[in-house]
């Protein structure tokens, strides 16, 4: 057996060399900050909605929950047909408002944000069954105090909703950017890291370095500098909660 030979920091000067690499960290922090703008924002709503909701919940929550039960790869293949540019499910919706088709996969300009309407579907139902658990720990004499003193939907989500969760916001919020940074399976069965490198993440540079390149070296590289990055974020960002939760 080879018993390898010590390289230094030459695995880390391949991967930072190579085009692709600026590209990856790029697309995965435009990828997490979409998927913050869409994913973290509509399942607090949803949440909100269903809390408001005098019937059919239990029917509703089970809707918002059947992606979550879909195997992933499964869920994804689904949106593969949906973004079919010709018998599309989207194109087709589009075709009805006489909109011209888009190339959902094929376009650099819509691919990335394909990839996030993705993640999002998938992972929707989790997110909004845990909000609105913490929505229904909520007192309701607060709510009733609000009430009598006028306010209306948006100001008792503001000034009741939003300080009573601030921790399951918190902690959700730390939770969606480690998960959106690691992104491999959209990438990897939608579009292959294209078009034009303009859906290679970082996680899937490193598959393509580990089992499309064989450079196993090169994909732990890889993998060191993501977590020593998600490491440091997560330990700024606790910090900054704590020192927030002592003011």
């Amino acid at each position: 057996m080879d018993p390898g030979v010590w390289v230094g920091f030459d695995n880390f000067r391949t991967v930072i060399s190579d085009p692709a690499f600026r590209s990856a960290w790029l697309n995965t922090a435009a990828f997490s900050g979409l998927a913050l703008v869409i994913g973290y924002a509509v399942p607090f709503v949803l949440a909100v909605v269903l809390n408001e909701l005098k019937h059919a919940k239990a029917y509703l929550r089970f809707v918002v929950y059947l992606p979550v039960m879909l195997p992933p790869a499964v869920a994804v293949l689904l949106f593969k047909w949906f973004y079919d540019p010709g018998a599309g499910l989207f194109n087709q919706a589009l075709g009805v408002v006489n909109i011209p088709p888009l190339s959902w996969l094929d376009s650099t300009s819509t691919a990335l944000i394909s990839l996030v309407i993705v993640s999002t579907w998938m992972n929707l139902g989790t997110g909004t069954l845990i909000y609105l658990a913490a929505l229904q720990s909520i007192p309701g004499d607060l709510y009733e105090s609000a009430e009598l003193d006028g306010a209306g939907l948006f100001r008792r989500v503001w000034h009741v909703t939003v300080p009573q969760t601030k921790l399951i916001l918190l902690v959700m919020l730390l939770l969606q950017i480690v998960a959106t940074m690691q992104v491999f399976i959209e990438p990897y069965l939608l579009t292959g890291g294209g078009p034009e490198n303009a859906t290679v993440t970082v996680a899937y540079l490193m598959y393509q370095y580990a089992f499309n390149f064989g450079d196993f070296g090169g994909g732990s590289a890889l993998g060191l500098m993501l977590m020593i990055v998600l490491l440091i974020f997560s330990t700024v960002y606790l910090r900054v909660s704590r020192e927030e939760d002592a003011r």
